[in-house]
Parts: structure tokens; C-alpha cells; sequence
């Protein structure tokens, strides 16, 4: 199968292009860069893999949560690939792409945390299962560095930019249950593709191109418009 993964919810601008057993991915850091690079981004990961757009089987996005602009753009991207191919979309979480750097083992179990900005975390709690990849406990949910808490006892690898947030608050305050920590860690599109690719192969076909975001928030970043920042913008060339 062939699929194309999206995440875009982050300052990481992240993307993967599962080809059969074959990975190709482009991923870095380019904060307020997303809507500028990421159709150059696809077009140069097909012309590496030799694949025009219409051999797609099908392609994943990350949902979010994170960044409300970055959230968007990906899922609204996504879907317009997605809808103009007449492919399904698969929507997984941006945390659970998250969990999947921590470089964890099966039956391990991992908290993401996303910087959520004004004082707020994005978390999920994941285990991960016997294929590497990162299968969430409960829900995920949004909480203030000073008042989030551990979900169970027990052992936990943290990974995210919420643990660098509030200046390592987080880490400080779960020094117990944290067999350790990376805060350099972003969500990867290699891992959505993993696990749509997963979900594809088990004969699940998403019956609409539509994609509700993850925000987590019940009010959106207080609006773009109230802060005064302008609302995302489509890349060129779609």
C-alpha cells in the first residue's frame, strides 16, 4: 500500500510516505514555515519514492491537538488531498504521534505533553503495544502545568515540549514516577502512518474525508481574532 502522513500540529512540520514496507519522511522544526513548505515537502517525498499522487491508497493526519493554526492546515490539506483523490482519511492523534518517539518498549507505558501555551499542557497516557506503536489509556486531556497529575502509579517515560514548559515544572513534580524525560521530542508522521497503515490493512475504510480537529480546548486559543492573529491560510498550489 502506499499512504501519505500529515502532522502539522506542532512547530515540527512532519511528514511520511509509507511505500509497501518502505519509509520515506521529512521532518524538522520550521515554526510559522508550515504553509510556505509542506506541498514542496509532498511533491519532493513522491518524486523520491517514484509515486504520483492518484497511487495513493490513501492518507493520515494528524488531528491535533496542538497549535489551532497548525492543527487546521494539516487537516484541511489533508482533507483536500484526501477528497480530490477520492481516498480515505485517516485521522489519528498528534500525542499519540508524540508517544511514538519516546523510544519505549512493548508494555511500557508513556505521557506525552505538548506545550499548550498560557500556563496549559496538552497530555495523553499510552502504552505501547507489541508492534512499538503507542496505544492510548483513557482520553486525552488539557491541564495546567501547576495542577496536571500522573494518571495511575507506576512507571511513566515522559516526552513532549510540556516537560521543558514552565521551566521543567512538570518534571520536577513528577521526579517519582518518571524513569525519564525528553522535552526535545516532536510528533512524527512515521508514526501515523504506522497506524493508519495498520488500520487500513485491517480493511477500515473512513466512509467521509471529513476530519473533526482535536482541541482539546472547549475555547479555541481565546480566538485568533481577540489575539489579534491572523486566521490560517491554505498553501498555494493545492
Amino acid at each position: 500500500m502506499k499512504l501519505l502522513a500529515i502532522d502539522t500540529a506542532t512547530e515540527a512540520l512532519s511528514l511520511a510516505l509509507l511505500d509497501g514496507e518502505m519509509l520515506h519522511t521529512r521532518h524538522a522544526l520550521m515554526p510559522r514555515q508550515h504553509a510556505e513548505q509542506v506541498l514542496p515537502w509532498i511533491d519532493q517525498l513522491l518524486a523520491e519514492a517514484d509515486i504520483g499522487r492518484e497511487q495513493l491508497d490513501a492518507v493520515a493526519v494528524g488531528r491535533g491537538p496542538g497549535g489551532f493554526t497548525g492543527v487546521r492546515l494539516g487537516v484541511s490539506l489533508a482533507q483536500g488531498i484526501a477528497f480530490g483523490l477520492d481516498r480515505p482519511l485517516f485521522a489519528e492523534s498528534s500525542l499519540a504521534a508524540l508517544a511514538g518517539q519516546a523510544q519505549a518498549s512493548a508494555g511500557q507505558r508513556v505521557l506525552a505533553a505538548i506545550d499548550a501555551r498560557m500556563g496549559e499542557l496538552y497530555l495523553g497516557a499510552f502504552k505501547i503495544d507489541q508492534a512499538g506503536l503507542p496505544r492510548l489509556i483513557g482520553e486525552e486531556w488539557l491541564a495546567a502545568v501547576d495542577q496536571a497529575e500522573l494518571p495511575a502509579e507506576g512507571a511513566w517515560i515522559g516526552v513532549g515540549s510540556g516537560f521543558a514548559a514552565a521551566e521543567g515544572k512538570l518534571s520536577q513534580r513528577w521526579q517519582a514516577g518518571l524513569v525519564r524525560s525528553d522535552s526535545d521530542q516532536y510528533p512524527s508522521a512515521a508514526v501515523i502512518a504506522r497506524l493508519a497503515a495498520g488500520r487500513y490493512r485491517a480493511g477500515e475504510r473512513p466512509e467521509s474525508a471529513l476530519v473533526e480537529p482535536a482541541y482539546l480546548r472547549n475555547k479555541v486559543a481565546q480566538t485568533l481574532l481577540e489575539r489579534g492573529q491572523p486566521l490560517p491560510r491554505m498553501p498555494a498550489g493545492l
